[in-house]
């Protein structure tokens, strides 16, 4: 994919423990101008708002207060700026963790759970995201296309019209959710090929329409 000039800005967030340069070069490759988020400030000027991440719910936490970035996320989700969470990104979003405890932002109903008859932890490799109801950040992107996932655990909405897509690993878990522009997926965009660049391209596309909206000057 050839990125198109001036891009929206998307600010990645960096609470110590994620795949920074893979997502960041993925991004710039589909278009995004991207900065680093290691504080408020961080996201200053930004049009979207990417939390990726791997590892623990709690050591997360801990760092986005340090960084003094949780109130902010929240007030950013709450002015339904777009925003996309991958892996541990997702998973921060529910109300809380069972694998270490953590409270976690609480912008989404439900909690984050270990997968339930699954044969093998963790669940590693390539597995098919299976839609629920379609949604732009799917775009040109078939129905079952494979994702690439490492983790033991995974969000299990209270809402289940949050629900976008599950994946099968023993039994079913949800793989992406979508509540207006808060977005997430349990497995890792960056890492997964044609289709993940495709659906981080919906989302540069999701961003620049919103950031379009936001400079409309009414006549």
């Amino acid at each position: 994919m050839i990125a198109p000039p001036e891009g929206p800005q998307i600010a990645v967030v960096d609470h110590g423990a994620g795949n920074l340069v893979s997502i960041e070069q993925a991004l710039t490759r589909v278009g995004a101008r991207v900065t680093i988020a290691r504080d408020p400030e961080g996201l200053t000027g930004a049009d979207g708002v990417v939390v990726p991440g791997v590892g623990a719910a709690r050591p997360a936490m801990e760092r986005l207060e340090r960084r003094g970035l949780t109130v902010p996320l929240r007030a950013w989700i709450a002015a339904e700026r777009p925003l996309l969470g991958s892996w541990l990104g997702l998973q921060l979003l529910f109300e809380g963790s069972d694998e270490d405890g953590a409270t976690t932002l609480g912008v989404l109903g439900g909690r984050t759970v270990l997968l339930q008859e699954a044969p093998t932890l963790p669940h590693i490799g390539w597995n098919q995201v299976e839609r629920v109801r379609e949604h732009p950040l799917f775009a040109g992107i078939a129905d079952g296309a494979d994702f690439y996932f490492v983790h033991s655990f995974a969000g299990a909405p209270t809402d289940g019209g949050d629900v976008v897509a599950r994946t099968g690993h023993g039994r079913r878990f949800v793989s992406a959710v979508a509540r207006g522009s808060l977005l997430g997926v349990q497995f890792h965009p960056e890492r997964s090929g044609e289709d993940g660049l495709r659906l981080l391209a919906n989302f540069v596309a999701l961003v620049r329409t919103a950031a379009a909206a936001r400079v409309e000057v009414p006549a």
